[in-house]
């Protein structure tokens, strides 16, 4: 056990800030972390718009589901899958391939989660904002994303104001197959993680809820889950082909 990997297992979603902002430098490396992180054939095509602006801030959070964290944490980052750079460089640049936004997606993920440990190891906190996918055509306009460009999701960034348990993840033997997918769900280790997540929601809210794990997904899958983006995507650019 190191540092690094403390870090790592200790990582829990933060959604209240202190007041204190964050230093130049260490935004700095945060973002520095950001961009060493690994490219798909070194495409580089991820572009993070920092919003500090009050009133973009407060109509992000609107459009991300009313989430107040979205106006009031240090820093807010959205991270873009971006091939207009690449456009710019290269106007007969062959794009609208569905693998392209795959490659945006993961590369957008990596930065992210390389910036939001090196935030964690300086004593910062954070959350993931997907919610900035219920309404993407606004956030594209409201932050000016040219063709080409698409709102993946946010990253709220502050000094925690909280100390939230850690909620608890799948076993690696639901998770980990070896040498080939293994088809039956192991339904004594899922029963188990699923007591885990029933009591970790029972702790923290005080006995106001008591969901499994799998009852939850149950829910979440079983309803629409954003059908819009499939268009808003096409209409950007993306997936075409």
């Amino acid at each position: 056990m190191n540092q690094t990997i403390d870090t790592i297992l200790q990582h829990r979603s933060i959604r209240k800030f202190t007041e204190q902002p964050i230093s130049s430098d260490q935004l700095s490396i945060v973002l520095d972390c950001a961009i060493a992180a690994s490219s798909s054939s070194f495409i580089q095509c991820v572009s993070i718009i920092r919003v500090t602006e009050t009133e973009k801030r407060s109509r992000l959070a609107k459009y991300a589901g009313d989430q107040p964290y979205v106006a009031t944490a240090a820093e807010f980052l959205v991270f873009c899958a971006d091939f207009n750079r690449h456009r710019q460089i290269h106007p007969e640049a062959m794009l609208g391939f569905t693998e392209q936004t795959l490659i945006g997606a993961v590369d957008a993920a990596l930065m992210a989660q390389n910036a939001l440990l090196a935030a964690e190891s300086m004593g910062l906190g954070g959350v993931y904002i997907g919610g900035i996918r219920n309404n993407p055509a606004s956030v594209s306009e409201l932050l000016s994303l040219p063709h080409h460009v698409i709102p993946l999701f946010g990253l709220c960034l502050g000094f925690p104001a909280q100390e939230p348990e850690r909620k608890p993840r799948l076993p690696q033997s639901i998770i980990v197959h070896q040498n080939s997918y293994q088809p039956e769900l192991d339904k004594q280790q899922l029963e188990q993680y699923d007591g885990e997540v029933r009591n970790y929601y029972r702790a923290r809210t005080g006995g106001n809820k008591e969901t499994s794990w799998s009852e939850q997904i149950t829910a979440t899958l079983n309803k629409e889950a954003r059908p819009f983006m499939k268009d808003f995507i096409k209409n950007k650019g993306f997936s075409v082909k």
